[in-house]
Parts: C-alpha cells; sequence; structure tokens
C-alpha cells in the first residue's frame, strides 16, 4: 500500500488568478468542465489542469454525471487563508488609524 497523497497547499492553489476566477465562477453553482472553458480563453487540457490543483487543495470536488464531469466550488478550505489574513487586520488598523490621525491634523492645520 503507497503512502497517501499529500493535499495541495491551498495558498499555492489561490496564488493563480485564473484559479481565483475559477473559484469565483463555481461559486453559484455546478459547472460542467465545458462550461468553465468557455469562460477562459484556455485550452481545456489548460482548464482541467487548474481544477486538478483546486481539487487537489480540496477547493472544488469533482464528480461524473453521465459522459461529463461537473465542478463544484468546496469553500471549507478558504476558512486557513481567513485565519491567515485576520491575524495581519490588526496591523492594517493599526495603518489606517495612524492614516486618519495624520488626514485630521492637516486638516485642523487650515
Amino acid at each position: 500500500m503507497g503512502a497517501p497523497a499529500l493535499k495541495a497547499d491551498v495558498f499555492q492553489a489561490i496564488s493563480d488568478p485564473t484559479r481565483r476566477k475559477m473559484l469565483k465562477l463555481l461559486a453559484d453553482r455546478e459547472m460542467p468542465i465545458a462550461a468553465i472553458t468557455e469562460a477562459f480563453p484556455l485550452s481545456r487540457t489548460a482548464v482541467n489542469k487548474h481544477l486538478h490543483v483546486l481539487a487537489d487543495a480540496g477547493l472544488v470536488r469533482s464528480q461524473k454525471a453521465g459522459r461529463e464531469t461537473r465542478y463544484t466550488l468546496q469553500p471549507e478550505p478558504l476558512a486557513e487563508i481567513q485565519q491567515w489574513l485576520s491575524f495581519f487586520e490588526r496591523y492594517w488598523d493599526e495603518r489606517l488609524l495612524a492614516l486618519k490621525r495624520l488626514v485630521e491634523a492637516d486638516n485642523d492645520k487650515d
């Protein structure tokens, strides 16, 4: 028995703009690969490779329906990204507060 396959990194999977667009496309509905391919200026093979990266990261699920393969968004792994980003929100909040103080100080000089 072989070693279990390693799950692809969610951050790596969403690093490509095409894959991010695919996730948005699949956000509202299940779609066959043919329909996904129509939405991109890529070959079906290229779209399929992107979908495999997303599937390996757990971001999409594929299901055979007759002769076609249909894909559905699986948003749960995106929680990892949200948690990572939330750690840095405090820095953004501090910067925005500093910017607000700077703008208000400039307005007080007028």
